[in-house]
């Protein structure tokens, strides 16, 4: 039985159209950076809940990153929320995509599409990425460049780490510092290799995926054809992802 809270909105951040962000003061459970939590809304007949990943690391306010769906029962809720309402939030926390999950290796990629980079600030704010792996890269796939959004806080939090590296990737329109296209065609032609200096192979790598379900099934397939596998409990892998979209 899911152990429900009341949560209050302490902060909100309107990125674009579309995507926005929820700090909420709630007496959640400690969690593990890059896990998921709930959050719903109780109508007259029934509860609506979604799972949305933390943003921010453990001990700190909740934070997270959300898109409005027009035809969602819940986020058109969540994005008329203001400063002091309240929403009901998942006290316990869950999911895999967490760095005691990784199997050792020296490369950590994080790759995201749109709110899907949320779990993976979680695990750059925590920090003990750091000590575990030489090299850190973090690819965010948006189709506009107003979507890249945490792209400051992402620079802050790197600062002073020479082997991290930030990819982002814009498809529809031309922005400055971010690659063209998709995640998947940078990895298929080797173009996101080359950018960052390293290779994508099962000794060295270990790749963490979040994000349109679309996304995370093509880039398992370019990353199979570089000898990666998903990580099974029972069979250790190179590839791990969350699916709770």
């Amino acid at each position: 039985m899911a152990d429900w809270i009341t949560g209050r909105v302490k902060a909100r951040k309107q990125w674009s159209d579309t995507l926005f962000s929820l700090v909420v003061d709630a007496d959640v459970e400690p969690f593990k950076a890059g896990q998921f939590t709930k959050l719903a809304w109780h109508g007259e007949d029934k509860k609506v809940a979604r799972a949305y990943s933390y943003v921010n690391p453990p001990g700190q306010d909740c934070e997270f990153y959300l898109v409005t769906i027009p035809e969602g029962q819940l986020t058109p809720y969540l994005a008329g929320l203001e400063v002091g309402d309240e929403l009901l939030v998942q006290r316990t926390a869950a999911g895999f995509l967490t760095l005691d999950e990784v199997p050792p290796g020296r490369d950590l990629w994080l790759m995201a599409t749109g709110t899907g980079v949320g779990p993976f600030v979680s695990i750059l704010a925590e920090g003990h990425c750091w000590q575990q792996f030489d090299n850190i890269v973090l690819v965010h796939g948006v189709r506009l460049g107003e979507e890249l959004s945490y792209r400051e806080q992402i620079i802050a939090l790197t600062q002073g780490q020479p082997r991290f590296h930030y990819v982002p990737f814009v498809s529809r329109e031309t922005v400055a510092g971010a690659e063209p296209g998709r995640i998947t065609h940078a990895i298929a032609d080797g173009s996101l290799e080359q950018r960052v200096g390293l290779t994508l192979t099962p000794e060295h790598s270990r790749v963490l995926l979040c994000g349109n379900p679309q996304m995370v099934r093509d880039t398992v397939t370019e990353l199979k054809h570089k000898g990666l596998a998903k990580h099974l409990r029972r069979k250790p892998g190179q590839i791990l992802m969350e699916n709770y979209w």
